[in-house]
């Protein structure tokens, strides 16, 4: 592997981040670990970093709505490897994760070993899940039918579409990206005809049905 990997891990749980860099510690060739306790902050260190290699992202984490937590990453820097860390390693969970484009799922009973492997092969360009659990198929249509929705969104319809979750108004959201309020109004319009519903409460309602709750927007 290439010299100077840099990490973000991103874990309400200081121990579980302890773990997490001990367990990268043992690659080599890692020239830093940047650290996260909620998700403004993992935004943030992935915005502001585009050097970034891998993010290990947990989804019960303050601020975060579950997947859609993922779909806000995948938005801000879609070409960063995202893998999710989490408890909740049911199938239908690690499969909605990987189609909505983690490039792995690591199970938070998995030992130091298998954690360490995960992390080597994503950092490799593969895609890894838990090798003990059959995935299965997707047996919500609803559910399918959403996940090729939100495949079809642009990077920046992405990240509108996260901040939306996050209860932003458009004058916010177009602040923080820098870009005019009718822009953001565009990208909005967009989001709604490819989710095929008519307002943001409804888009956000309908990003919670993939895992999460959302907060409520006005």
């Amino acid at each position: 592997m290439p010299a100077g990997h840099k990490f973000v891990i991103a874990d309400d749980h200081p121990l579980f981040r302890g773990a997490l860099k001990q367990a990268i510690a043992g690659l080599g060739d890692v020239s830093s670990v940047l650290e996260a306790g909620d998700f403004e902050s993992v935004k943030a260190l992935v915005a502001a970093n585009e050097d970034i290699d891998i993010v290990l992202l947990d989804l019960s984490m303050p601020g975060a709505s579950g997947l859609s937590g993922l779909i806000s990453l995948r938005g801000i820097h879609a070409t960063v490897p995202v893998v999710i860390v989490s408890a909740h390693d049911d199938p239908e969970t690690i499969r909605r994760a990987l189609e909505l484009g983690a490039s792995g799922f690591i199970s938070k009973s998995a030992s130091m070993d298998n954690i360490r492997s995960a992390i080597e092969a994503v950092l490799s360009g593969e895609i890894t899940a838990p090798g003990d659990i059959d995935l299965g198929v997707e047996r919500d249509p609803e559910i399918s039918d959403l996940i090729k929705r939100l495949q079809s969104l642009t990077p920046q319809q992405t990240r509108v579409l996260g901040m939306l979750a996050e209860g932003l108004l458009n004058k916010q959201i177009a602040y923080e990206l820098g870009v005019s309020e009718a822009t953001i109004k565009a990208h909005v319009s967009a989001i709604l005809q490819k989710l095929g519903v008519d307002s943001r409460t409804q888009a956000v309602i309908l990003l919670s049905k993939i895992g999460g709750e959302s907060r409520a927007v006005s």
